[in-house]
């Protein structure tokens, strides 16, 4: 009689690999949220607060009745109406560029971008602490790919002297989203003409909030429009709907229109959110001091944190974004001091590796133009429970 020794599951290592994750407070869980549920919102990316404006439930009502739930397909088939070429003129015009394209999600705006404009012999310089998406689309673009030590053109320059390419890009985001802080784009751009290179950068955290009007941080340093600049942005946080675009010249839009896949094989993003998107784009337009007021929140909060951990911190700087972190070092702590937070009616972002680097674990508190005096006062009752044990610091940003 044969016997068979016992047959192991071909993902068994999946076990082993959870266990090691909840010993060092690093599982994640999905918590659904309910509609009736009142909460402070420090967690989600809604900088003007604008995910329940009337007008901009109401653009999406509309266009879900006109066109229906889904864009029925890809945008080179089916999937584009007239609302997403409006939608994308109005951004134009918003940017002061030749031209937008939208796609669906932000994610895919920046795989699109970067893997069009890059290929094998090229070169790709990376910071360090860019967004997921774009270390993803640089993996994806086949490029030699080098990565920089955060916010140093000098590095760059470095990467870019030191490299054989045919064609080079340089990658960053504008506002980084566990920081805050800003990349130094005139200084980027300055060593991306010196060598031919163009350079991208991606709005997700800026547009809506930096600059005049929420032009962004290309418009706020004069480059917005420039035919070596392509920007990249989201339609998920300030305009509190969904999808993400590209930006600069009208060349630029039909070449990422041909060759970008995340463009030619994704389906094109829903009505609905086309027309959410379209409406709170007009809202911003009318209200230029939007973002404005989140900014000051943003320092609210921030002097709030400063406070409340009794640091000496010097004359703190107006942010240059709505982020404020709160760094805690270790991971079990910064869940912690969320749950700590939730339980007093105030939801913060809690970042841990790998999104954040090993030891700085942290809480991020993410400031909505429509905070009341009353959220603030919460918020601080919330981060004076959560922050009473243990000596975390809070994040310093760079000021630009």
């Amino acid at each position: 009689m044969t016997t068979h020794a016992p047959r192991t599951s071909a993902l068994g290592w999946i076990d082993e690999r959870a266990g090691r994750r909840e010993a060092d407070g690093l599982r994640r869980a999905v918590r659904p949220r309910s509609a009736d549920r009142i909460v402070v919102d420090l967690a989600g990316n809604d900088y003007l607060g604008l995910v329940r404006h009337p007008a901009v439930v109401e653009g999406g009502v509309d266009a879900l009745r006109t066109w229906g739930a889904g864009s029925t397909g890809s945008r080179l088939v089916t999937g584009s109406t007239t609302l997403h070429a409006a939608l994308e003129e109005a951004l134009a015009e918003h940017l002061g560029v030749g031209a937008t394209l939208v796609f669906s999600s932000g994610y895919t705006a920046n795989l699109g971008a970067v893997t069009a404009l890059a290929g094998a012999g090229d070169l790709v310089v990376s910071d360090a602490r860019n967004h997921a998406s774009l270390i993803d689309a640089c993996r994806l673009s086949r490029a030699e790919v080098v990565v920089v030590p955060h916010a140093d053109p000098a590095a760059v320059d470095a990467a870019l002297t030191a490299g054989a390419f045919r064609r080079a890009l340089i990658v960053t985001d504008a506002v980084f989203s566990v920081d805050g802080d800003l990349a130094p784009l005139p200084e980027l751009h300055e060593v991306a003409r010196r060598h031919g290179a163009v350079l991208i950068v991606d709005e997700a955290h800026s547009f809506g909030i930096v600059g005049r009007h929420g032009r962004g941080a290309l418009a706020a340093a004069g480059l917005a429009g420039d035919p070596d600049v392509v920007g990249t942005g989201t339609l998920s946080k300030a305009l509190g709907s969904q999808g993400g675009f590209i930006f600069g010249s009208a060349a630029l839009r039909a070449h990422v229109l041909d060759a970008a896949r995340t463009f030619i094989f994704d389906t094109g993003l829903a009505p609905a959110c086309v027309g959410s998107a379209l409406a709170a784009l007009e809202v911003l337009r009318g209200d230029p001091e939007l973002p404005g007021r989140a900014l000051a929140n943003a320092d609210a909060l921030s002097r709030i944190a400063t406070s409340l951990l009794g640091t000496r911190a010097p004359a703190y700087p107006a942010p240059v974004s709505t982020v404020v972190p709160v760094i805690l070092g270790d991971p079990r702590r910064a869940v912690a001091a969320a749950a700590t937070c939730a339980a007093h009616g105030v939801a913060v972002g809690c970042f841990r590796p790998p999104s954040v680097p090993p030891g700085t674990s942290r809480l991020r508190l993410a400031a909505r133009a429509d905070l009341t005096e009353a959220d603030l006062d919460l918020a601080t009752t919330a981060l004076a429970a959560a922050l009473q044990d243990g000596s975390p610091h809070h994040g310093a940003r760079k000021s630009r």
